[in-house]
């Protein structure tokens, strides 16, 4: 039992994924920092309130809702503006430096494939 769990914790994706876990709470942290620092303070301008969650109508806090909806935008936005579009056109730079094609090579439909495999058999007939 022992070996089997010395084992699991030895593989290359338990490692990865600890790695992944720690780097994404590290992350976090900094998207956070974006969004609270100058996210949400320009929203503040913007609908002139320090916070949405006091706004409700009857039960509903629809506030809150509509603040935990612009967070998430917000935090995608961050995400996507400042990070994966960078690292995007980092990868594409690097890929032409390195000579790789930018589109891979058009592959023969099935049909072309069948074609030139019975076109092969008839010739090895004859």
């Amino acid at each position: 039992m022992i070996k089997g769990f010395k084992d699991f914790i030895m593989r290359g994706n338990v490692i990865d994924l600890a790695v992944a876990v720690v780097i994404g709470a590290a992350f976090t942290a900094v998207v956070n920092a974006i969004v609270e620092g100058l996210i949400n303070p320009l929203i503040g301008l913007i609908f002139k309130a320090d916070s949405l969650d006091k706004l409700t109508i009857g039960p509903i806090a629809w506030g809150h809702i509509v603040g935990a909806i612009i967070s998430f935008l917000a935090v995608a936005v961050v995400v996507y503006f400042v990070f994966v579009l960078p690292m995007n056109h980092f990868k594409e730079r690097q890929a032409r430096k390195a000579g790789v094609a930018e589109a891979p090579e058009e592959l023969p439909s099935e049909q072309e494939l069948l074609i030139q495999i019975r076109d092969l058999l008839e010739k090895q007939k004859s």
